[in-house]
This record gives C-alpha cells, structure tokens and sequence, in this order.
C-alpha cells in the first residue's frame, strides 16, 4: 500500500465529516479542486507543507493523517497475504490497502486471527519438541515403564510360585505396594508435565506485541526523557560500562519499572509475559537517554553525520546501544533522521524490529538473504553499507555490523547478532555512509526484495520460496 491509498481516504472522510466542499478545502489550501481530488482518491503521494497544511485544515495531527498506524496494519496483511496455506487464492498485495482503508476493522481482525493461528502453530511445534525431546519427560516415562515392570514380574511371581517361603511372599507383595505408591508419583509428575506445557508455549507473541507498544509510540517517549535529565547514575564498577551503571540507576529509581501504568492499562500488552519485556525495553530506553540525552546526543549526530562509531566512542556506549538510541531521535520539535532497526542472530531470527512507512520488517520467519543485516554475519565486527532498491522504486540505505557477545564458554559457538539501521535514501547524503555513494534517483542499487514469498524479482539466484504473485 502507498502512502496515498492510505491518507487519501482519511482526507475526504474527514473533510465530509466537515461539512467542507472540495471547493472549499482546495481554496483553504491553495491548491486546484481537480489536484484535491486526485488526492483523496489515492493517485497522489503528499507529505511535507502541504501534508501539514491539510491536516491543520482538518483539525488534525500530521501523524493522525499520515496513517502510521495503518501502514503498519498494511505490512501485517502483506504477511498474511504470503502465508503458504493462502497461496491458492492468488491474493492481490495492492488490494490490501482498500481493505485496510474502507474497512480497517476488518482488516485488524484477519490480522487478528492470522497472529492467534501462528501463536497455536507454534505451541503445537513446541510441545511437539517437548515430547519427543524433552529429556524430563523421556526420564519420566522411562521411570513409568519400569515401575510397571517391577509390578508386573512380582505379581507373577506370586501368581505362578504355589509353595513361595512366607518371607519371599512378604518381600514381592511389599515390593508390589511400594512400585505401586511410585507409580502414583511418576503419574502425578506425569499430569502435572502436560498441564504446564502449554502454559510455557507461547513463543514470539509477547516479543511482538512489544514491538507493537513501541510503535504505537513512535519508539519516543518524553515522560522518560524528562526522566532522565533528572537521573544521575552512579559511576561505573571497574570493569562496567556506562550504560550498566545507568540501568542500575533505573531500576533503583523506578523498581516497579518505569511508565509501569501506562504499560498495565495498554491493551496491546496482553501478559504479564509482554508487560516484563515492556518494562525492561522501557528500562533501556530510560538508561539510554541518561547515558546519551537528547539534546546532546542529537547534536552529535548530526555533528558527526550520524557516524555510530564515533558517537560510541564519545558516549561510552556499544554500537547496538547507539543504534537504539539514533531510532528514538522522533521528537516532533528536534527530530533527527527517521530509522528503523532490526536486529538478528545467526539463525536468522529477528530479536527487535522497528519498520519503516515503506519497509516493513518481517515479525514471523526471515527477510531477504541479501539485505546487509545478513551480509555483516559474514565478517564480525565490520560495518557493511548497502543502497538496497526494491522492485516497487523504494531505495534504502542500510548499515548492519555484527556484534560479538558475551562467549558461553568452551565449548559453545560465538554467539553473533547483526544489528542494522536502515533509513530512506533520500537522508542517506546527511550520514556518513552514504559518501562515496551515487544517490542519484537513476543510479543503481542492490536489487532485494522484503521476503522470497512477496518478491517478484525473475531469476534471483537466491530465492528459496516461489513468489505468492507472479512476476
């Protein structure tokens, strides 16, 4: 969907909703009826002054009209669009964004049911796991059968010996009653294995409603900036970095969790499993902003160009602890380059998502093989830039660096995430990483796709699904 199938709509319901005339709205506007017209019906792509002056025209927020909210519902219809099981109907990805526009209820609870149908999906996958490979529950049954064993051998014992000594017949009957009474146990154990099960099942579902409380928000709260402006951490043990120190001041200073209410009463927060993680992304955010505060941090960057090396270096913080903050910089007032962030391990599985209006991030499964997210898996520790252009005109700039954390210990593998910023190409001349590179709309670009299921690109060497809609 296009950002003008989705603001479009909103305009001229509103502007109905009005009483206003496109006469009337055009003239308040300085513009031609005829153009207004193209606008609400979705074949022309607004934004800047004039995006500002149509939403104070209505009575509206510019994110109210710019439909942040709508194009994250688009990029969850586009997964479900490219669910395997619905390849047969041949869905139409464009006609998504009617749907999410004329019946935007509708379109939620698809989403709705396609999340809880993933949710169950998983819980089967994982107690499937469990039973055939969970070593307590093996051991369990193990204990079943030779309880079972036992009883059964010294009842026949005492069923097929007529002449047995009082004192044999003693001992397999006492042996009987205590295999018995274990048994009970093991079966108990056993009852009490399956009724938590399912409780411990849910997988990726408070993780993504997280991400979704992050959105809602912009990934900018204020509350926590004033916070921290306030908040003066300690300094670090030896051996401890800043942040350390600044997340132990957040927690001392706010031990049920900072904004805990307003987490509590969110209804995209559905368990005390989403809450937890709520709380403690919230406790990094607050720890981040006394560590790096706005008004300096985004006066560096742009000092800097947005270089996240030398940022790191002037605040003492990680590469992934500066990434995070840059994607918080949306202040309204002091706002600095819009990124989204994504983060991955060396499976592929995406830890932290934070999209962009025109680059949804997959919330279930992998994103194209070729995005640089994945490419900086291949050399640790270097800082992979990439101009990626998708096959519908947008082009965008990605940074990624994979990240060594902390060893297990030997044996065990490194343990490598891969964290990436990724930004439209148009800021891309105000960073460092977009020098040396030809951004000119006609230049070429790293051909990607979002996932093999939504990409059409004909011959992609690295395709590993057929395309939902042909090519």
């Amino acid at each position: 969907m296009t950002p003008a199938a989705l603001v479009g709509p909103k305009i001229r319901d509103r502007r109905r909703v009005l009483g206003m005339t496109q006469a009337g709205l055009s003239a308040a506007l300085g513009i031609s009826p005829s153009y207004l017209n193209l606008i609400e019906a979705g074949k022309r792509n607004i934004g800047g002054a004039l995006l500002k002056r149509i939403a104070g025209a209505l009575g509206l927020s510019v994110d109210e009209l710019d439909g942040a909210a709508e194009r994250r519902l688009l990029g969850d219809l586009g997964e479900l669009a490219a669910e395997p099981l619905l390849g047969a109907l041949g869905l139409d990805a464009a006609t998504a964004a009617d749907l999410a526009g004329r019946h935007s209820g509708w379109a939620r609870a698809l989403v709705a049911l396609h999340r809880a149908w993933l949710e169950r999906g998983q819980a089967v996958s994982a107690l499937s796991d469990r039973l055939g490979q969970d070593p307590v529950l093996a051991e369990t049954v193990h204990d079943l059968l030779t309880r079972i064993s036992a009883i059964r051998s010294s009842s026949e014992i005492l069923e097929t010996v007529d002449d047995l000594p009082p004192a044999q017949h003693r001992r397999f009957v006492s042996i009987i009653g205590g295999e018995s009474r274990r048994l009970a146990e093991v079966a108990q154990a056993l009852a009490a294995f399956f009724t938590r099960a399912p409780a411990g099942a849910r997988a990726a579902t408070p993780a993504g409603e997280v991400d979704d409380f992050l959105l809602e928000h912009n990934n900018c709260f204020p509350a926590l900036e004033e916070a921290a402006a306030a908040l003066r951490p300690p300094p670090p043990a030896p051996g401890a970095s800043r942040f350390d120190a600044a997340l132990g001041a957040v927690e001392a200073a706010f031990p049920d969790g900072p904004l805990a209410e307003q987490v509590q009463a969110s209804p995209l927060l559905t368990g005390d499993a989403a809450r937890r993680r709520a709380q403690r992304a919230l406790s990094s955010y607050l720890a981040a902003a006394v560590v790096m505060p706005y008004e300096a941090f985004l006066a560096a960057a742009q000092e800097t160009r947005y270089d996240v090396e030398l940022l790191g270096a002037r605040f003492g913080a990680s590469f992934e602890q500066v990434c995070r903050r840059l994607a918080t910089l949306r202040r309204p007032e002091a706002e600095g380059i819009p990124f989204g962030l994504m983060r991955v391990d060396a499976a592929g599985f995406v830890s932290r998502r934070l999209p962009l209006p025109r680059l949804p991030l997959p919330r279930h499964g992998g994103a194209c093989p070729l995005w640089a997210v994945y490419q900086a898996l291949q050399s640790p520790g270097a800082i992979v830039r990439q101009l990626a252009g998708f096959p519908g005109g947008e082009r965008f700039l990605f940074v990624a660096c994979a990240l060594d954390k902390r060893a297990a210990g030997f044996p065990m593998p490194r343990r490598l995430v891969s964290v990436m910023l990724a930004c439209d190409a148009l800021y891309a001349d105000r960073t460092v990483y977009g020098d040396g590179l030809d951004l000119s709309s006609s230049a070429p670009a790293a051909p990607v796709g979002a996932n093999c299921r939504v990409c059409a690109r004909p011959g992609c060497a690295y395709r590993q699904e057929d395309p939902v809609v042909g090519a």
